[in-house]
């Protein structure tokens, strides 16, 4: 009986042995390389499909290539392998694929139309990465496009060269976009988050790009582009808040070096380099710089021209050089394009006026004397130039000689006035209060009117400036 139930048992381990031998050696190339439990090629077909629909190429090449292992002649995974392969636009190893599937199944036309795609595919890849090595990004772009939008969907070669595309159009916001849909589906990717930190970098959103370049550092710390701009970016930030503490404290020699050094940093970011022109030309104008801070605001309208800020600052750099017209103009551009800033009217104003004193007649210069000239020095510059003008020695010259006399007894009768001096010092026009040769009314020097041969006499209240003369009756 003993005997009888040992060989019972051993019987049933034996069966068991061979059952654990056929599933290891006869059944195991039907195994999943994905959840490792056993499975037909129906199954395996059925999770192809499911994977490649929702864009799980990797996971579809393991099961096909699980089949393929275990039937190299299996001619229908040749033919999904060489799709997907396409998809990912490596097109090598789909043509492969696809030559491998005709060579099982010869004829098939649908099979070669798609490796005729194929060949197209690879072209157009080909193509766009040569446009964009040759700086012809618009065309680029449109083979990109085929590529992606025609041949292969989940191609992340094209994806990438697509949004590098669109930085150097400066298409910032389409390069966000494209980079989002990228890295939702791998959010490490790293030339997707470098592309993606540059475009924010040059929309001057700078704490979101350098987020970007601190996920990308954090799964490489040693990625020589991504250390390159993040670095870069910090250092500009540095220098730009240099520029900006040492202008709050007065310093503004050392404000001019810092945003100088910043605006050479990244000669191409626009978006920042625009107010660090502004920054410098404000500098520029507490420094009494008016050429420099004109040139300065000027770029940064370039860059931006409705910036109403360097428009009223350059009018300022304007008044600096003396160019009181174009001050005018521009400082009136941006009272009208911000009429509610006071600073702006009142600098418009400041401008209106030095204009209106810079075309009235100097009468300290007509007499040839200073601003701080006393009423005898005043008098004496005019005795002798009128002397000198007087029309009667001046006869073959008549007509100059009156228009000079007039200037020069017009000169002295504001300077010779205590009162109308001190209101032309002030700024107001006295050219308007008097009557400047013959045909107004008021102020003439030449008495009864000129002509040639006639006498003049000229009264003056007191006689002639200086005494010894009770009007001029003729030399």
């Amino acid at each position: 009986m003993k005997l009888l139930c040992s060989s019972t048992m051993d019987l049933f381990r034996a069966r068991d042995l061979f059952f654990h031998l056929f599933i290891l050696f006869i059944c195991q190339p039907l195994v999943s390389s994905q959840d490792a439990k056993p499975g037909n090629v129906a199954d395996l077909f059925k999770r192809v499909s499911e994977n490649i629909q929702v864009k799980r190429f990797s996971e579809a090449l393991n099961d096909l290539n699980t089949v393929l292992e275990d039937d190299p002649n299996h001619s229908e995974a040749y033919l999904r392998r060489a799709s997907v392969l396409r998809q990912l636009c490596r097109y090598e190893e789909s043509e492969e694929s696809y030559k491998k599937y005709l060579e099982l199944k010869p004829g098939d036309s649908a099979a070669e139309k798609e490796l005729s795609q194929l060949s197209q595919a690879k072209n157009a890849l080909e193509t766009a990465l040569n446009l964009f090595d040759s700086k012809e990004y618009g065309k680029a772009l449109d083979y990109v496009d085929k590529v992606v939008l025609v041949f292969s969907s989940s191609c992340i070669k094209a994806k990438i060269l697509k949004v590098k595309l669109m930085l150097e159009l400066k298409d910032y916001s389409g390069a966000i976009s494209e980079s989002g849909f990228i890295l939702k589906e791998d959010e490490n990717n790293l030339d997707a988050l470098l592309i993606r930190g540059r475009a924010y970098y040059y929309l001057a959103d700078h704490d979101v790009a350098l987020k970007h370049y601190q996920k990308g550092l954090r799964s490489d710390p040693e990625h020589s582009e991504l250390k390159k701009t993040y670095f870069g970016l910090k250092n500009l930030l540095k220098k730009t808040k240099s520029a900006e503490d040492n202008e709050s404290k007065g310093k503004f020699r050392m404000a001019v070096e810092d945003f100088k050094a910043a605006l050479a940093m990244d000669p191409n970011h626009s978006a920042h380099n625009v107010h660090l022109y502004l920054g410098l030309c404000k500098v520029q104008i507490k420094l009494g710089r008016g050429k420099d801070a004109l040139d300065s605001c000027t770029e940064a309208l370039k860059i931006d021209e409705e910036l109403v800020e360097a428009l009223a600052q350059r009018g300022e750099a304007k008044l600096l050089t003396e160019d009181l017209e174009g001050a005018v103009q521009d400082l009136k551009e941006a009272y009208q394009k911000s009429s509610q800033d006071m600073s702006i009217r009142e600098s418009l104003m400041k401008a209106e006026r030095a204009l209106k004193m810079s075309k009235r007649k100097d009468w300290y210069k007509i007499l040839g004397i200073s601003k701080t000239a006393s009423i005898q020095e005043i008098k004496r510059a005019y005795k002798k130039l009128a002397l000198q003008w007087h029309p009667d020695k001046n006869v073959d010259n008549r007509e100059a000689a009156e228009e000079k006399f007039r200037e020069i007894a017009a000169a002295y009768e504001v300077l010779g006035d205590d009162e109308k001096r001190v209101r032309f010092d002030r700024g107001e026009d006295m050219e308007d209060n008097m009557g400047m040769g013959g045909g107004h009314g008021g102020f003439n020097p030449f008495g009864g009117g000129g002509g040639g041969g006639q006498q003049y006499t000229f009264h003056f209240e007191g006689g002639f400036p200086g005494g010894g003369f009770g009007g001029f009756d003729g030399f």
